[in-house]
């Protein structure tokens, strides 16, 4: 019986260690070899520290700012912990909110964010991206049409002409992948961080 085991048995432990171990160290040091940033967390420092990722967006309120897409995130209640709290933007905690387009809440949400915007730029629009969340709830991108409607807001708080923003918007929006895959996007925490060094 012995026999018949023992073959199984380094058959487990050989694979464990080819596929458990020398496989994924081998692909992580790979990826740090050829994407060393990406392998990292694509983190983003300003001054020698770290502000945040690439890939995970950022509340910013300040009206001089850029706002990205509403996080659906949340997290335990500290005061009730049977309860939920809103933790925008919380990477352990990745997900939608799951609330159907006839849930009273997200409806409410949105009207609410949409009055907000309204007051904020009357003449114009409001995209999509600015009342909706994203899937994971930490969409670090918006639209260039987000992000031109918030032109006029942030020109008005930096005290610069709106042309000049404009410009900057235009500069920092990314092409679709490969020229077809995805949509052109805007990255609220480059564009604010590229604003912040803008004499």
């Amino acid at each position: 019986m012995l026999r018949e085991i023992r073959p199984a048995i380094v058959l487990l432990l050989v694979l464990t260690a080819i596929t458990g171990l020398a496989y994924p160290l081998a692909m992580t040091g790979i990826a740090g070899m050829l994407f060393p940033a990406q392998a990292q967390g694509s983190l983003i420092e300003k001054d020698g520290k770290v502000v945040g990722s690439a890939l995970i967006g950022q509340e910013f309120k300040d009206d001089k700012y850029f706002h990205g897409r509403p996080s659906a995130t949340l997290a335990p209640d500290p005061n009730d912990s049977a309860k939920t709290v809103p933790a925008p933007y919380n990477a352990a905690n990745s997900g939608g909110s799951n609330l159907g387009p006839t849930s009273q809440p997200l409806i409410d949400r949105v009207k609410n964010d949409a009055e907000k915007l309204k007051a904020e730029n009357p003449s114009s629009p409001i995209p999509v991206d600015l009342v909706t969340t994203s899937a994971s709830g930490l969409d670090p991108d918006i639209t260039p049409a987000a992000a031109e409607f918030q032109v006029p807001r942030v020109a008005k708080a930096r005290n610069l002409p709106q042309d000049k923003v404009q410009a900057f918007v235009a500069e920092m929006t990314q092409d679709r992948f490969l020229g077809v895959l995805g949509e052109k996007r805007v990255n609220v925490l480059k564009l604010n961080l590229a604003l912040d060094q803008l004499r």
